[in-house]
């Protein structure tokens, strides 16, 4: 911690708030963002199969998913545009240079938001609009508008983390841009497909969770039975593909950043038969307490043989690398991430043996109390991940280009510290907004379905011979209204 201190000591005293205000901004956008990326592909694959089977209470759930799927990409554009203006208020030295290199990433994202607004407002609308099958092929495209969403932002990050096509002039000013291979930077690939696997993972883990919890209350028909199914499926055929992914990317960060793996892994010396530390803690002087220690282990990881060698923080002066102190979060964060991961894969073997087995949901309590914690958990993964991937590369924001210190803004950090607790307020009132509106759908929901919360009621029968008391909720998605139906 001395460490830390003692660096930014020397530091612009802009610089502390600025990073807390954008961390904490962009540690709220990404809670969202897996729904804004995966729901819209999981609500589709719901829907398909309701058309496929005529079956309404697959119908149902799109249609109610649709709903969240809009009211979460609101609040999502909102907190994606203000990190966007931060990018230019907060860090204007590096978007003052570097601009005109990777803003194309933004660009491309701008675009994707404006797009992807308007078929969620098209598919929002089509329900008892239009005919099914236009409908369902209209939403179509919605999938891959929020894909390149993710494109144009993974491509500006990649290139922050592996800057790439561009000449320098004498002056260190960027010239001679190339485009493609601005957006295509050896980090780009491994960074997108463990990004998006992710968003699928997480998003399929904290819908399903809503149903794993109702199914540990009591509420066993079909369409909590069907709410969870389909996406903790989705997410459990993509787990082991992210822990493929995860490992791929480790050793492209290995090749690319080795002054990053090196602090991901609290390797202090360039050395082979390298340990793996399990937690510890990295000191100022190089030495490591706590921790399970696992000797050679890192060298196997990083390259499958134990005398590979690792480069180690040393290989670079102090003032180019992280600190002990930002190498040891990043050691807890990815070690974090990793477990959790492991762990995901574990539960959804449990689910796939049950499956192949007796064709049916496992009957343990236990299986779904873990299957509600999964989609917490897996947003906790992500959130690890995004620290792991932008402090490792401190103290530079673009990678052995422009430091973070260089790119700050000069405005007072008086300043910057009463614009953080500005949006700290309004951040608290626009979550709780958004939890008090999924709070009032669900309410509402549950009174179409009936008092005793378990699904949909029957299509007929008695009961449903009072259309005024009839709710859209109730209603077949498709064919005619019946007579007391709101819009």
């Amino acid at each position: 911690m001395h460490t830390a201190v003692s660096l930014l000591a020397g530091a612009p005293a802009q610089l502390l708030p600025a990073r807390s205000l954008m961390a904490f901004t962009l540690a709220s956008h990404i809670v969202l963002v897996p729904f804004g990326v995966a729901l819209p592909l999981i609500t589709l694959i719901m829907h398909g199969h309701g058309l496929r089977r005529n079956d309404p209470t697959a119908l149902l759930l799109a249609r109610r998913w649709s709903a969240v799927m809009a009211v979460q990409f609101a609040i999502g554009v909102v907190t994606g545009t203000v990190l966007s203006f931060e990018f230019g208020l907060l860090w204007p030295g590096m978007m003052g240079r570097w601009g005109d290199v990777f803003g194309i990433g933004f660009g491309v994202e701008a675009w994707a938001f404006f797009l992807e607004a308007v078929l969620i407002a098209i598919y929002l609308y089509g329900w008892r609009r239009l005919p099914s099958r236009t409908h369902f092929l209209l939403a179509l495209p919605l999938p891959a508008a929020a894909l390149l969403g993710a494109f144009g932002i993974l491509a500006a990050n990649s290139w922050m983390n592996t800057p790439r096509g561009f000449s320098l002039d004498p002056a260190g000013h960027p010239v001679d841009v190339k485009i493609w291979k601005a957006i295509f930077t050896p980090m780009f690939g491994p960074e997108y497909w463990h990004f998006v696997v992710a968003m699928l993972v997480t998003a399929g883990y904290v819908t399903a969770g809503v149903y794993a919890a109702g199914w540990l209350r009591g509420r066993r028909d079909r369409y909590h039975r069907l709410g969870f199914t389909i996406p903790f499926t989705l997410a459990a055929v993509f787990t082991p593909v992210q822990l493929v992914l995860g490992d791929s990317i480790a050793r492209q960060v290995f090749h690319q950043q080795p002054v990053k793996f090196a602090a991901m892994e609290i390797v202090w010396r360039t050395d082979t038969h390298v340990p793996e530390y399990l937690f510890g803690r990295m000191h100022p002087d190089g030495s490591i307490s706590g921790g399970i220690k696992i000797p050679q282990l890192d060298s196997v990881l990083a390259g499958f043989r134990p005398d590979t060698r690792v480069t180690g923080l040393t290989s670079v002066p102090a003032a180019d690398r992280p600190t002990a102190t930002q190498a040891t979060l990043i050691h807890w964060t990815f070690d974090i991430m990793v477990g959790i991961g492991s762990v995901l894969v574990l539960l959804a073997l449990w689910y796939a043996l049950v499956w192949l087995r007796r064709r049916r949901l496992p009957a343990s309590p236990w299986f779904f109390r873990f299957a509600a914690v999964a989609g917490p958990a897996s947003v906790v993964a992500v959130e690890c991940g995004w620290i792991t991937t932008e402090v490792g590369r401190q103290p530079w924001i673009v990678y052995q280009n422009m430091r973070v210190a260089e790119a700050v803004t000069s405005t007072r950090s008086s300043s910057l510290w009463i614009m953080f607790g500005l949006v700290v307020v309004v951040y608290l009132v626009v979550f709780g907004s958004f939890l008090a509106v999924l709070l009032k759908m669900r309410t509402r929901w549950r009174l179409a379905d009936g008092t005793t919360g378990q699904g949909p009621p029957p299509a007929e029968g008695p009961e449903r011979e009072t259309p005024e008391e009839e709710t859209p909720e109730t209603d077949t998605p498709y064919g005619p209204r019946s007579a007391g139906s709101r819009p």
